[in-house]
């Protein structure tokens, strides 16, 4: 199976085209372009696109897309979702939403507890745990001290976690009890992992669909322009 992957959902612009190896689960890129960024995805996605292809040989020989579906930035995820699925549309070929979370923990191949943290500002990160590559839990969006609270509890006597994404300095330099932790502060997921996951994913149950673990920070304005305001009561 050839998968393309696509991720703007943190901070950089993926476009990516991976098949597996022979006989192992790990998987070779054919075509991979990669850039970090927080804002300009749309501007930059469609070039990464095509010369990632490109370099692959054409979209044609694509099975099936792959997109990060949140939780991250909310334009992000749009942009990331719009090519997608309009890409998926021109080539006829299922595609498949991809947790940020989910690959942010197959971005590092430890044993044991993992936490993927994203930080969400507000006082809050996007979590959630996995321990020996399986999930714990659902992913939600926690303030800081449950999120260290979760993460002590599931640690337990072994003690040992692995802090990884964006949210992870963040909860090492706030909690103390969190210092000895080992850190991946990564930006966003490795495109192998997007890769493994798309190959991996039941189109059935991954649908690519946003995933929002909050409510939009923007809200719509009370009044359209051209409207009288209203008085203050």
């Amino acid at each position: 199976m050839k998968v393309m992957v696509i991720d703007t959902a943190l901070g950089a612009c993926v476009a990516g085209v991976f098949a597996p190896e022979a006989a192992s689960d790990a998987v070779r890129a054919l075509g991979l372009r990669r850039e970090l960024m927080t804002k300009g995805h749309q501007e930059r996605l469609g070039g990464l696109a095509r010369d990632a292809a490109a370099e692959a040989g054409g979209f044609d020989g694509v099975d099936r897309i792959g997109v990060t579906v949140g939780p991250g930035s909310f334009t992000g995820l749009r942009v990331g979702l719009a090519f997608a699925l309009g890409l998926g549309a021109a080539l006829d070929r299922p595609v498949v939403g991809i947790s940020t979370l989910d690959a942010l923990a197959a971005s590092v191949a430890a044993p044991g507890l993992v936490a993927a943290v994203i930080d969400a500002r507000r006082g809050q990160v996007y979590g959630r745990l996995f321990r020996d590559g399986a999930p714990v839990g659902e992913a939600e969006a926690w303030p800081l001290e449950t999120a260290r609270d979760r993460i002590l509890a599931e640690a337990g006597q072994a003690g040992g976690v692995l802090l990884v994404g964006s949210g992870a300095t963040l909860l090492a330099e706030t909690f103390p009890d969190l210092a000895g932790a080992r850190l991946e502060p990564l930006a966003a997921p490795s495109p192998e992992a997007l890769a493994r996951l798309t190959m991996a994913a039941d189109p059935a149950r991954s649908p690519p669909s946003p995933l929002y673990l909050r409510a939009p920070d923007a809200t719509p304005p009370r009044r359209l322009p051209g409207q009288p305001r209203q008085p203050a009561v």
